[in-house]
């Protein structure tokens, strides 16, 4: 699986260029307002909401901000009712696609995440025509930077990790979804910081891009992100760092 975290740390390091612009806030005020409305208020007892928090914290949202998410999500107050859906399909050179919406108009969203694909020589296929290619964990990542190796694989491991790997400046924490919240506050607890944690699709397999359809591929993964209707999306295409880091 070596490269499958690359989406997931462009996102990340374009999240701070978004974030400027508020589209970060307004994907985690979604995603906080549907984990309070479909598990309770309370975070301690309710993991999905305690990530997004975390998150939004991480991306320094206002406190206001994300406690008015929660009483929309909760119904103490008026707030929109967003729908959440999962596409497959197919993008440049047949790399797998998964796209996570949430959104208050599916029509809006299945015709805006269409024309994506169909923008880029993709193709949204039927459900189940790639998930099976990919594992859900949940994923941890530390910059390496200053930081115990050791010490993080036997925190990591002893809370339950499946995995703890280095790449690219950083270590990698892999996790089973169940396992997540424990290695998370396991590391947290040694005060490790953290520059991702979620729950991610993992791709088994990478498909190597190159030339036009790697461009077309980055293209593709950034008018995704773009997209309000789009929460997440993830892929197995394996990108030349040259043209994955021009995005």
């Amino acid at each position: 699986m070596a490269g499958h975290s690359k989406w997931a740390n462009i996102r990340h390091k374009k999240g701070k260029e978004d974030a400027k612009r508020g589209k970060v806030f307004t994907k985690l005020i979604k995603e906080i307002t549907v984990a309070a409305r479909t598990g309770g208020g309370d975070p301690s007892a309710n993991p999905r909401l305690r990530t997004a928090i975390d998150e939004a914290k991480a991306n320094n949202m206002p406190k206001d901000n994300w406690e008015r998410a929660i009483k929309k999500g909760t119904g103490e107050l008026e707030g929109v009712n967003y729908e959440e859906n999962t596409y497959e399909g197919y993008g440049p050179g047949g790399a797998a696609i998964i796209v996570e919406s949430m959104t208050d108009n599916k029509n809006r969203a299945i015709a805006e995440i269409r024309h994506i694909f169909n923008k880029y020589d993709g193709n949204i296929g039927a459900t189940g025509c790639v998930g099976w290619m990919f594992d859900r964990k949940g994923l941890i990542v530390i910059n390496k930077e200053g930081i115990d190796e050791e010490k993080v694989m036997e925190t990591a491991i002893e809370a339950g990790a499946e995995d703890v790997r280095e790449e690219d400046g950083t270590f990698e924490v892999i996790t089973a979804p169940e396992d997540f919240e424990a290695v998370r506050d396991a590391l947290a607890n040694e005060k490790f910081q953290f520059e991702m944690s979620e729950i991610t699709m993992i791709p088994q397999n990478m498909a190597p891009l190159e030339g036009k359809d790697a461009e077309k591929m980055v293209k593709m993964m950034d008018a995704f992100d773009d997209c309000d209707d789009v929460q997440k999306v993830y892929t197995n295409a394996d990108i030349p760092d040259d043209i994955a880091n021009a995005m």
